[in-house]
């Protein structure tokens, strides 16, 4: 094959590499921004309706064992979805990797659900799932920056205005929040705000340590291995711990989950979550941690307009001014030139390598 023809192909390739990765973050964002309706639902339904609440203490518990049952309907689509395309054997020996592989996901694990998942439904149970969704777009910022901080992907001044945008977003949701609690004139508790700022966090440092796993795993695998390790923090760690150094009723509430209302509300989440996630892994490789984060950042417009469908409830303006922010900032570093997305990461040994491919096929 010529020079050329090698060109030609190695443009479509790379054409098709991007397409397909703003592909897999924009279903991401859909299904993220579905996965809010179920996550608020469940809120109102027995026994969660007929908690007193008096309690922060009683709000972390519903919230702990809400997210352990998300984890675990998570989790089941997976291992669906790792059975259909015959990869079962692979999640065994990617599993069974923990030093090299494995490691990469359980670390992500505590940072996406005892922190992330977690976070966000104590935002919906305080707040709502409007402010939830919205709150926790900054996430691109946190993934962005650890990003280029680590493994060196690149952030053009293009990504960094789309950035900035998306911190101004931010600021437009959290403050008039925040100053009324520090006021002492809002009703709506720090621990709500807490939640969106735990999400926030921590799903841009799971985004940013599932880019370096990525490296090494296939995505469909490595997710999978990501809530297998959260599932185990729950269910061996967190849960016990509750029951045993606090006197919150931790067994009767878990056993009150399990009614047909609840568990419907909860696999409908873990179905949209799961495929959202995969979604979501599958577009690191291809577009890079801080765009794929970015496009699929889009989530809070979808939850929006699929909990107003359903609620017939509009967010407060602020809410929908940071939510706009959100949306130009996600767009501002989706329009970047395929020129730029080619190569994500400016690792000099990389360039070094090319370099060299260039020089000797010019000699």
């Amino acid at each position: 094959m010529n020079q050329p023809s090698l060109s030609q192909a190695r443009s479509r390739f790379t054409s098709s590499s991007i397409r397909w990765g703003f592909m897999w973050a924009m279903w991401a964002a859909v299904l993220w921004g579905a996965w809010y309706v179920p996550g608020s639902a469940v809120w109102f339904e027995t026994p969660y309706i007929n908690l007193s609440f008096d309690t922060n203490a009683q709000f972390l518990l519903a919230a702990a064992v809400l997210t352990t049952f998300n984890a675990i309907a998570v989790l089941f689509f997976l291992f669906v979805w790792n059975g259909v395309l015959g990869k079962l054997g692979e999640y065994v020996r990617t599993i069974r990797q923990m030093r090299f592989i494995s490691k990469w996901f359980f670390i992500g694990a505590i940072f996406g659900g005892p922190m992330a998942i977690f976070g966000s439904y104590l935002a919906i149970g305080y707040i709502g799932g409007a402010f939830a969704a919205i709150s926790a777009l900054m996430y691109p910022i946190i993934g962005a920056t650890l990003a280029r901080l680590w493994y060196q992907e690149k952030i053009t001044k293009r990504a960094a205005v789309g950035i900035f945008i998306i911190l101004a977003g931010g600021v437009t949701v959290y403050a008039p929040g925040i100053i009324a609690e520090i006021t002492g004139t809002g009703d709506a508790g720090w621990l709500g705000y807490l939640g969106g700022a735990m999400a926030a966090i921590g799903w841009g440092v799971e985004g940013a340590i599932a880019g370096r796993g990525l490296d090494v795993a296939d995505p469909d695998v490595g997710i999978t291995v990501r809530f297998t390790a959260e599932v185990l923090y729950w269910v061996l760690l967190i849960l016990p711990a509750i029951y045993f150094f606090t006197d919150q009723p931790v067994v009767e509430l878990v056993i009150a989950t399990f009614n047909w209302a609840v568990i419907g509300w909860l696999m409908l989440a873990g179905v949209s979550f799961a495929f959202c996630y995969v979604s979501w892994y599958k577009s690191f490789p291809l577009i890079g941690v801080g765009r794929g984060q970015a496009i699929a950042a889009l989530y809070g417009l979808f939850a929006v307009i699929f909990l107003a469908a359903f609620t017939l409830e509009f967010p407060d303006w602020n809410f929908l001014a940071g939510l706009a922010l959100f949306v130009i900032g996600g767009f501002v570093m989706f329009t970047e030139s395929d020129e730029v997305l080619e190569v994500v990461r400016a690792v000099s040994s990389d360039t070094k390598t090319s370099t060299a491919t260039t020089s000797a096929a010019h000699s």
